[in-house]
């Protein structure tokens, strides 16, 4: 059987053992969170940090993944896998966001929308859309980079979820889907020819796909509308073009496919994938992949609020004529996430995954890190052999807005992470420290005050709306460049959301699940002492919660527009499985 949306030539000749070099694996009992099981099975979330919108391709045995990174910079991660379970960051595709002036602030919820990844004669290209400038394409032979400047394949307003395909006969085209915010419509996807190359589309294309004039779909819980139907990936298999395309809304929805003779349809579609009687919400958007050995799979997200959209793997089968995802154990062809389950059959790997510790050896920061805009040239100065030095840049007082926030993704709903500073500030005002951040955000550091420096926890609720304001708890005093351990020790809580405003809908959809964090900090990094009430996290917008390093002269104060600043530095950084 053939099955083919990118067509690959051959094995890559990607030097993977360098790579291998660049980024290693954790210890096991150094993660959080690990799928691989050790006896021969995973457990999902594959990927527990916050892979939105993830696309897969396999070329020969390796499998690479990307997903959207929204105003996160560098952006478009590049991940690597032998067995589809243990997963490793090699690099990222878009070192800056274009246009770079744009986002030289945060544009929360902007940015890298859902990409796709397909590999062709040799050549890696992922396809991006920013919904407010068009869709993009990126290129590289090896995927751990360089990959070329952006070239832009449609300017359409609105345009989201690019998912390139090339037919048999070579001709090129682009679905996409469209966001209601940009383009006044949504529940619809297009088709539209696209030059050779695959750099340029051709004409306005046709609707192939109009939510709002299909009947009904069976899903687990009765008859649903296709609304927000969104996210297409286009596949060929056996005669058949294929479209999986998410549709119900991220929490309330499931997994469509559709099928059809001819790419201009008609196109008829099911519900392949609910979440039935599990607690996985929304399991949808993703891709298909077919393994060596002739294994068929999805990788899918799972809205978390505030840890983000997980990645989880679903065994795929083909049952009269249409793909079964998850287990189907009533037989309705409507299948059920798994929680657990065998592992591909592939070659025995390492277990790891992407969330690992940083000593910050080189200076610089590993993969794992990004900026929350386009970085400035002076954010990064060299400093002491094996500390991080982060300058403090003038940026505002409200973290919501400011782009030299260095974060990370959360590794697990459980965990602690401990980052080793020491501050030298030169004016009042200037502030360093580790922070669990989102829409609503508190940070662990210090401040330089007319009396000095001062151990201090911050807190500010609802950073996103006009007039925040920040809450302050003092601690003791600190000197310049004395070490000073900060610590977030977090563990999951659960919230109930108001009721949707459809029906039917499953439980899940009443429910969010945040961090219930505590602050605290060490003057010798055995003793640590909390400082400041607890703190519930919240999610950023379309991104999880994440944890993040800064030093800042901020609005407002003396250090803001001086002529000189000092800087923060950070010799580690650590996770711990247990708060």
């Amino acid at each position: 059987m053939a099955v083919r949306r990118r067509r690959a030539a051959g094995a890559c000749s990607v030097a993977l053992a360098a790579v291998a070099m660049l980024v290693s694996a954790a210890p096991p009992d150094a993660n959080p969170w690990l799928p691989d099981q050790g006896d021969g099975t995973y457990r999902n979330p594959v990927l527990a940090g916050d892979y939105s919108d993830p696309d897969v391709v396999r070329v020969g045995d390796d499998f690479y993944l990307t997903a959207s990174s929204f105003s996160n910079v560098p952006g478009l991660p590049i991940l690597h896998s032998r067995d589809l379970v243990n997963w490793r960051l090699i690099g990222h595709a878009l070192p800056r966001i274009e246009p770079e002036g744009h986002f030289a602030t945060p544009r929360r919820g902007g940015g890298v929308w859902a990409p796709a990844i397909v590999h062709r004669d040799g050549l890696f290209r992922i396809y991006y859309p920013d919904p407010d400038f068009g869709i993009f394409v990126v290129t590289a032979r090896n995927p751990a980079g360089p990959w070329s400047a952006p070239v832009l394949v449609d300017k359409t307003r609105g345009a989201i979820d690019p998912a390139p395909f090339w037919d048999d006969d070579g001709t090129a085209w682009l679905a996409h889907a469209f966001a209601a915010s940009r383009a006044g419509y949504q529940n619809v996807i297009v088709l539209k020819r696209m030059n050779a190359e695959g750099t340029r589309t051709l004409g306005e294309g046709r609707r192939i796909i109009e939510g709002d004039k299909l009947p009904a779909v069976r899903t687990s819980i009765g008859p649903r509308p296709w609304q927000t139907t969104e996210g297409p990936k286009l596949y060929k298999r056996d005669g058949w073009y294929w479209i999986f395309a998410p549709s119900g809304s991220v929490k309330g929805g499931w997994q469509g496919v559709f099928r059809a003779r001819r790419l201009e349809g008609p196109w008829e579609g099911r519900n392949v994938l609910d979440q039935g009687r599990t607690a996985i919400n929304g399991p949808h958007q993703g891709a298909w992949v077919r393994t060596v050995a002739g294994e068929d799979w999805f990788l899918h997200f799972q809205d978390t609020d505030s840890y983000g959209r997980r990645v989880h793997l679903q065994p795929m089968r083909w049952r009269g004529g249409w793909p079964v995802i998850g287990t189907d154990a009533d037989g309705d062809g409507i299948g059920e996430p798994v929680l657990r389950h065998a592992k591909p059959r592939l070659a025995a790997t390492a277990r790891t995954q992407p969330e690992t510790d940083d000593p910050f050896d080189t200076g610089t920061p590993s993969l794992v890190w990004q900026w929350n805009s386009n970085p400035g040239e002076d954010w990064i100065a060299k400093g002491a052999p094996g500390w991080l030095r982060l300058n403090s840049a003038s940026t505002s007082v409200n973290l919501w807005e400011a782009g030299n926030l260095l974060s990370r993704k959360l590794p697990a709903e459980t965990f602690t992470a401990t980052a080793k500073a020491r501050f030298a500030p030169l004016r009042d005002g200037e502030r360093t420290g580790l922070s669990l951040f989102g829409a609503s955000y508190a940070w662990i550091g210090a401040e330089k005050r007319k009396d000095g420096i001062r151990i201090v926890r911050v807190t500010r609720t609802d950073a996103n709306q006009p007039g925040s304001r920040e809450t302050l708890v003092n601690g003791p005093a600190l000197e310049s460049g004395q070490p000073l351990w900060l610590r977030v020790s977090a563990a999951p809580i659960t919230e109930r959301n108001p009721l949707p405003d459809f029906t039917p809908y499953w439980p899940s959809m009443l429910r969010s699940t945040h961090a219930r964090a505590q602050f605290s900090f060490s003057l010798d990094g055995k003793r640590f002492e909390p400082l400041g009430e607890a703190f519930v996290s919240r999610a950023g917008r379309w991104v999880g919660a994440q944890l993040g390093i800064f030093a800042q002269a901020p609005s407002g104060s003396a250090a803001f527009a001086a002529t000189s600043v000092g800087h923060a530095e950070f010799d580690s950084f650590e996770w711990g499985v247990a708060p």
